[in-house]
């Protein structure tokens, strides 16, 4: 590739690249769960933007390409809610979905407010599983939100930020 990826902060004209990132990325998911109708491939850039308003999000660039990202805001009750953690299909397998989730849970460890991390995930999803447990997140709820699907919300501590790699 020749170039590295950098991960800064989401800039408000990175929507519409994010918008298109997130389109092309849940296409497996809801190859996965049967339906295509799934929030992330139905939300309008008005909707995006008006959720990286209100909350904190990161990209990863591949030069000037938007290939990943990851979103998420502290709500009232100090949980770091994180969201929509997407890489492109080419960049996958390569660590940047742990780096970006380990980016978003430290740009949250600094707000005094957040005490906890909490993001979901459909049952089928083992992939994202796999990643999220090997960060530390541990299921706390299951939803079933349709005839196929069954989202798994996981959780960790804001004291439990770090991980065990294995080499």
């Amino acid at each position: 590739m020749g170039m590295s990826v950098t991960i800064s902060a989401a800039r408000a004209q990175d929507a519409e690249h994010i918008l298109k990132l997130q389109y092309l990325c849940y296409q497996s998911e809801a190859e996965l769960y049967g339906d295509y109708a799934i929030e992330p491939l139905t939300q309008s850039l008005d909707g995006l933007r008006a959720e990286l308003a209100e909350g904190h999000a990161l990209v990863a660039r591949l030069g000037d390409e938007v290939v990943a990202s990851v979103r998420g805001r502290v709500d009232e009750d100090g949980t770091a809610r994180i969201a929509k953690l997407i890489v492109h299909p080419r960049m996958q397998r390569h660590g940047l979905g742990g780096r970006l989730l380990d980016a978003i849970e430290d740009h949250f460890a600094t707000e005094p407010a957040a005490q906890r991390f909490q993001l979901f995930t459909g049952h089928r999803s083992e992939g994202n599983l796999r990643l999220y447990r090997s960060r530390g997140y541990v299921p706390v709820a299951r939803e079933q939100v349709g005839p196929r699907l069954t989202l798994v919300t996981l959780e960790k501590g804001a004291s439990e930020l770090g991980y065990v790699t294995s080499a």
